[in-house]
């Protein structure tokens, strides 16, 4: 009980010091009925310009053109294209497997999945959906994918061994986005024209592997989810679930149950079932949400009023709203906790906000239009997909210099998304 109670003193610490530096002209709370207990940040290490990979080593970036019908697959050893990979029409979410040599291409226009195998970057296999998919989950152990159909409000659950679907289930209107919680127990689907998230149980059940647990209304457009979970020693403790609700300026925060059995369980009754903790107000037309890697804060990409926003997941609070270019999209934080890097979609170009001296550090210039971005596995690169321009902005993170950009390389037209995989081949 110490331990955490000192963790939880340390996290308000840390976000009382953060208010104190910066003006925070939004700062909007609400009642932390819920505090996750969550470890300190990850500490960063030194690595040299450029690595001297393996022969065994292989990594690779994978683009989907939503107008091609392709994916383009960069080789991220040798820094050039690789090849064109044909899959469904109109290509728009990219996920990886984090088990399996597989990458997943949703195909909005063909309502299906391509399988990817990593190791030929060749599609293996392809799934059929529901109406109109844009985006697949992929569970904690690489087991099952879910994919939510905005074109029939359900969500697909996909055999990711056996590449099959083995069921769907119901949701709000217009679903979007899914999120698998950490525990693996609980998925989150947010529904954009009914401005709700439905959370669901994954069973092991082959007739009926989603079942639907409860339902959140008044996030207006919601669009991007994080999950957080709580840090405690055992698993199922609960979760947050932070919905970007895009047709407004808000956050919608909501609990995820823990289990009766855990210690938080226990501890408090009220936990172990779902509930609404708040709507936050950030900056207007929240797009994308961004979790720190160890969970203590989120930070939102506000594309209507060119800022972005400082969440406290401890607290349930923001702690501030900041300019940072114009029209941000995409937003992605590094593994050491301190840098969140953003797209400008409306600048053509890439910012660097240092979260911990609460500024932004490095501005870089792109393609035309900026969206969606990525770090390489060992994250001294940051590869941008640009929308416009139809190819790939290669920032090299580590320099004397700071962030530049490297070198631009060829996608395929309208980018949608851009994921990366790296693996070491059998000999």
């Amino acid at each position: 009980m110490s331990q955490e109670k000192n963790e939880v003193s340390q996290g308000r610490q840390e976000s009382s010091l953060r208010r104190a530096q910066r003006s925070a002209p939004f700062r909007r709370r609400c009642a932390p009925s819920v505090v996750l207990l969550l470890p300190l940040g990850l500490a960063s290490c030194s690595r040299s310009p450029f690595p001297n990979y393996p022969a065994s080593y292989h990594e690779f970036a994978y683009v989907s053109n939503g107008a091609g019908n392709t994916v383009t697959v960069l080789d991220l050893v040798y820094l050039r294209r690789d090849r064109m990979i044909q899959v469904g029409r109109q290509p728009t979410g990219l996920t990886v497997n984090p088990v399996r040599n597989e990458i997943y291409a949703v195909n909005s226009g063909s309502d299906s999945v391509s399988v990817i195998d990593a190791t030929t970057n060749r599609v293996v296999s392809t799934i059929g959906v529901q109406r109109t998919p844009y985006f697949l989950a992929v569970s904690p152990d690489g087991k099952r994918g879910y994919v939510p159909n905005s074109g029939s409000n359900t969500v697909s659950a996909l055999d990711l061994e056996k590449h099959r679907q083995i069921g769907y289930a119901s949701t709000g209107e217009g679903p979007g986005v899914a999120k698998v919680a950490p525990d693996n127990h609980t998925l989150v689907v947010s529904n954009r024209i009914s401005g709700s998230l439905s959370v669901y149980s994954i069973t092991n059940s082959a007739q009926q592997p989603l079942k639907l647990r409860d339902s959140f209304s008044g996030c207006l457009g919601a669009t991007d989810v994080a999950v957080v979970a709580d840090s405690s020693a055992e698993p199922d403790s609960g979760a947050k679930a932070f919905v970007a609700c895009s047709a407004s300026h808000q956050v919608m925060v909501v609990w995820l149950s823990a289990s009766p059995r855990s210690w938080r369980g226990k501890q408090d009754a009220s936990l172990q079932s779902d509930h609404l903790l708040c709507f936050l107000d950030v900056g207007d037309t929240p797009t994308r949400i961004a979790a720190m890697p160890n969970g203590n804060e989120v930070f939102t990409a506000n594309f209507g009023s060119d800022t972005i926003s400082e969440i406290s997941t401890w607290t349930n609070e923001v702690l501030g709203t900041y300019p940072i270019g114009s029209k941000p999209s995409g937003a992605i934080i590094g593994g050491d906790n301190s840098s969140l890097w953003v797209t400008n979609f409306g600048a053509d170009s890439a910012a660097m906000y240092n979260i911990d001296d609460g500024r932004v550090e490095a501005s870089v210039r792109t393609g035309e239009h900026p969206d969606t971005l990525t770090f390489s596995s060992n994250q001294q690169l940051l590869l941008i997909a640009d929308a416009g321009s139809s190819d790939v902005a290669v920032i090299r993170l580590q320099g004397k210099n700071g962030p530049t950009l490297f070198t631009m390389l060829p996608s395929g037209g309208h980018a949608n998304d851009i994921v990366v995989k790296g693996f070491r081949s059998r000999r």
